[in-house]
């Protein structure tokens, strides 16, 4: 058990996404978010790639709750998984707690959750922690940065956060709570990374409405249709706001925007007219200029309502000449081959599109450099370890950090799997547990890395089946030697390639067979070297190669 706090890094530490971490005392431990991360091009039939949890579930009886930043997926998106094996109280504002409820409600035998609510500037003892939430401004309602109270001192995670001085909600950062945590003493700050790089300050989120309105405004005869994030309830905010100055009809498109909608505007979050909404099979009744449909699809995924106009098979109607495509978002890293070829499929229809390349019609939900100086000048923090972000942001905000007046050994940049520990007078590594991607394809739940890379090659050279057949009794072929290629192979040149395969093969089951080798096993893998050697050395070709050889 360690003495002090111990941090353990799940993810989000060099990535975007998976956040994940847990803080130890006494034997007892506190989860902070749960987040996935989705799969870049070449990971091919991965549906999403989670933290590894084992380190977790291997202490389930001595975790006491799962806290939740804000209710984004990199943050809440993995929690079905993790509750499945650990299931423990779930502490969150109550839109997260909402946005993580319809989650967990599409997931089968998860059992009871305990959802537990907060508001701002609580304080809740989970296990040895108090733990205060203390509101910041990000690109989601109701976040919170966290405050633990811990034996050894305050542990401050700032969540993801912005400072902005105009929120739609009016709701901002709270400085003075932070600057009183400072004055109080931090002994571990945990800060948002992600523009780490970038200089300056982030854009108010109001400054996009801004840019909104003069788009509508200028496009009276056309109908828009808006793709953002639907967890995004400010930016739907403004949407909204645009289109009833400019008397247009709202559709919700997309099965999570139609009920994030639905919840904050029970929370109150979310203040839309009840006469300007319409249902999307109303569409058509209305002359384009009167209508703005908001949907979701902005990251260019391929069943969102975005992806399925720009191929013509969208439910309620079809884009063309006659219409705006608005993409308010920045795609997220490994998401821009996605989001471009949604944007050439619907350049293909005709229609406009916007993006923020063009115009102001995105603010990041992140603080940029000036805004985690600030940060770091209220909390004071004795040592610091930058989280959230890719490696390149972690060491940028380490730079930042020192350069600010902490000493070197006093700020760590750790990577997913690293734990340190946190005593009254420093903070130390302290060791690694298993953190690598967790891999979801599908129904059929986890994948490793060895099918993936075997998907790769697949993808890449394409494959070579070989089959033969050997007689015991005369240890001769009994079947000639057979080369069937998929994804590689084609046209008559390649008859040659197919034949000397062939030949190399017989060959060298010729050998085998002349030492006494008769194992359908050791004749099979006879085969597949023989080829591999040949495409290989020759060919400079690496296909995945399935040899068969049977002996009858």
């Amino acid at each position: 058990m360690p003495k002090g706090l111990r941090v353990t890094f799940l993810g989000g530490l060099g990535e975007i996404g998976r956040n994940c971490m847990a803080l130890e005392q006494d034997g007892r431990i506190v989860v902070v978010d749960a987040g996935l991360m989705f799969p870049e091009p070449n990971m091919y039939g991965v549906d999403l790639i989670l933290p590894d949890f084992r380190w977790l579930v291997e202490r389930r009886d001595r975790v006491d709750g799962i806290v939740l930043t804000h209710g984004h997926e990199d943050h809440t998106g993995s929690l079905r998984y993790l509750l499945r094996e650990v299931n423990v109280p779930l502490y969150g504002s109550p839109l997260a707690l909402g946005f993580a409820r319809h989650r967990l409600a599409e997931a089968k035998g998860l059992g009871r959750i305990e959802f537990i609510e907060v508001a701002d500037l609580e304080r809740r003892r989970i296990g040895p922690f108090e733990v205060e939430f203390v509101p910041v401004t990000h690109s989601v309602p109701s976040a919170h940065a966290l405050a633990f109270h811990t034996s050894v001192g305050v542990v401050v995670h700032s969540g993801d956060f912005k400072l902005d001085a105009s929120p739609i909600d009016g709701r901002r950062t709270d400085l003075g709570r932070l600057a009183a945590l400072g004055e109080q003493g931090v002994a571990l700050l945990l800060a948002d990374s992600t523009n780490a790089e970038e200089p300056g300050y982030t854009a108010s989120e109001s400054s996009v409405g801004v840019a909104l309105r003069r788009l509508f405004l200028e496009r009276p005869e056309r109908r828009l249709v808006v793709a953002c994030f639907a967890s995004h309830i400010h930016r739907i905010q403004q949407i909204a706001d645009a289109a009833h100055l400019t008397g247009r009809r709202i559709a919700f498109m997309g099965r999570s925007m139609e009920a994030n909608v639905k919840l904050a505007r029970k929370l109150h979050l979310l203040r839309v007219d009840p006469a300007d909404l319409i249902d999307v099979e109303e569409i058509g009744r209305y002359a384009p200029g009167e209508v703005c449909v908001v949907c979701t699809g902005s990251q260019g995924e391929p069943l969102s309502v975005l992806a399925r106009l720009s191929r013509g098979d969208a439910r309620g109607f079809s884009v063309g000449a006659e219409d705006t495509i608005i993409l308010s978002s920045h795609p997220i890293p490994g998401n821009e081959w996605s989001v471009g070829r949604v944007i050439d499929d619907l350049h293909r229809e005709g229609t406009e599109v916007i993006d923020s390349s063009s115009e102001n019609v995105h603010a990041s939900g992140h603080g940029r450099q000036g805004e985690l100086r600030t940060l770091h000048q209220l909390v004071r923090p004795r040592a610091f370890v930058p989280i959230h972000g890719e490696y390149r942001h972690l060491v940028h905000h380490a730079e930042l950090a020192r350069s600010m007046g902490l000493a070197a050994k006093d700020v760590l940049v750790c990577e997913d799997g690293d734990q340190i520990e946190v005593s009254a007078k420093a903070v130390r590594r302290a060791g690694r547990v298993p953190a690598g991607l967790h891999y979801i394809d599908g129904a059929t739940g986890d994948l490793d890395e060895r099918p993936l890379e075997e998907r790769r090659m697949l993808a890449e050279y394409g494959v070579v089946l070989v089959s033969s057949a050997v007689a015991r009794a005369t240890a001769e072929l009994a079947a000639p030697v057979s080369v069937t290629t998929r994804g590689w192979f084609e046209g008559e040149r390649d008859g040659d390639v197919v034949a000397h395969l062939e030949r190399e093969v017989r060959d060298a089951l010729a050998d085998a067979l002349a030492e006494g080798v008769l194992e359908a096993d050791a004749l099979s893998k006879v085969a597949q070297r023989a080829a591999g050697r040949l495409l290989g050395q020759r060919y400079r070709r690496q296909p995945v190669i399935l040899a068969v050889v049977a002996v009858l």
